[in-house]
């Protein structure tokens, strides 16, 4: 090979590396574009996933809230009878607590505003142990109490400390300490509690309504005796349009 020849060669080399160069510096380029760019729509598809779990704060002076002699709990305002809206929820299920984290806050707003009848049934869907027996420890605890606004932050307290489905949990210690941190000042809550002298009473009342109602599963919410489906429950602004449109009908 002449020298002519050989220094063509080398030259035709390193302009095939200095193209293989920048074509893998734009690769790179392109691959830190689209990452940043999947990372940024990611974030966005999150935040706003929780503003419409969490699109509603609570109103100030809420409707009066009525602890009923069947144990359940109304929240309306005086005069307002329908929509009724029926929420069938148990302590221990985690979806339950997950509806009072999203759209708790849509249902007292709308009984506050006047647009519905939300009622309370606290019943206990578990069949097995652990889970069954921390459910009825923190229904009775809670039908013991029979302020209505007691009640109200005493069901927000239970779920925002619900033991896992692995371990035994709502003891009668803190379910009478979490009382008292509520506001419960009745002289008979603590024997209530520690005697446990509702159980027989929820009991009941759980087994009745899971029968005439054919609840299979918790959380259920019915507007006007019809069953909600779970993107409409656990998502505010449906939960709101349903009942509002409900009242409308």
């Amino acid at each position: 090979m002449s020298k002519r020849t050989s220094e063509a060669a080398r030259a035709r080399i390193a302009a095939q590396r200095e193209a293989y160069r920048k074509q893998e510096q734009r690769r790179r380029i392109t691959m830190v574009v689209t990452v940043a760019v999947v990372a940024v729509v990611a974030v966005g598809i999150g935040w706003w996933s929780v503003a419409q779990s969490r699109s509603e704060e609570l109103a100030g002076d809420l409707s009066p809230v009525t602890v009923q002699s069947d144990g359940t709990v109304v929240m309306a305002k005086p005069g307002v009878t329908a929509p009724v809206v029926d929420v069938y929820e148990d302590y221990q299920c985690p979806a339950c607590r997950q509806m009072e984290e999203t759209s708790g806050a849509t249902l007292k707003n709308l009984a506050t505003e006047g647009k519905a009848k939300v009622v309370y049934h606290m019943i206990t869907i578990f069949g097995q142990e652990p889970t069954k027996g921390n459910s009825l420890r923190a229904s009775s605890a809670a039908r013991c109490i029979a302020d209505g606004d007691k009640w109200l932050a005493y069901h927000e307290k239970l779920y925002k400390n619900q033991p896992s489905e692995s371990v035994n949990g709502f003891t009668l210690d803190d379910l009478v300490k979490w009382g008292k941190e509520v506001g419960v000042t009745d002289s008979g809550f603590e024997s209530c509690v520690r005697g446990q002298q509702k159980t027989a009473e929820h009991q009941e009342y759980s087994n009745k309504i899971l029968s005439a109602q054919k609840i299979t599963g918790t959380p259920t919410v019915m507007v006007n005796g019809k069953p909600l489906d779970s993107n409409t429950a656990f998502v505010p602004s449906a939960l709101r349009d349903a009942i509002v449109n409900a009242a409308k009908g």
